[in-house]
């Protein structure tokens, strides 16, 4: 049974299956790359879902799905939800592989992290060949 003494803090959670194709042929990636920091976004429990009975779906304000919360996370999600818990969620940023949203719980709003700043080629650890680097 739910504790509703208990708190929750609000964390961030990976959405991933951007590569895949939505069931109406739209693109998740060109979803989550109109998404703005901030934006409210809706998680959908599966329980019909045949690769997954956990599978926890999430969808843009405007409908789009985004993708999965991880297969890790999903059960714990889903029961909560299940349960009457009041989560909210939104967008906080695209990735290579899909997306991060955060999220609260009991009604809170949730609250976005500060930005980090952008990672140098170093950082990505992108060495370029010497042949494409400009002449002196």
């Amino acid at each position: 049974m739910l504790n509703r003494n208990r708190s929750f803090a609000s964390y961030s959670l990976e959405v991933v299956g951007a590569a895949h194709a939505n069931a109406d042929g739209s693109n998740r990636r060109f979803i989550i790359a109109m998404m703005a920091p901030g934006e409210q976004v809706e998680l959908r429990p599966e329980p019909k879902n045949k690769h997954d009975p956990y599978a926890v779906a999430v969808f843009s304000g405007r409908g789009g799905q985004l993708g999965y919360l991880r297969a890790e996370r999903a059960p714990h999600i889903g029961k909560l939800i299940r349960q009457g818990m009041e989560i909210r969620a939104v967008f906080q940023a695209a990735t290579d592989h899909g997306a991060w949203i955060r999220v609260a719980f009991d009604g809170a709003e949730p609250v976005l992290p500060p930005p980090r700043p952008a990672a140098t080629a170093e950082e990505r650890e992108f060495w370029p060949d010497d042949e494409w680097d400009e002449p002196a």
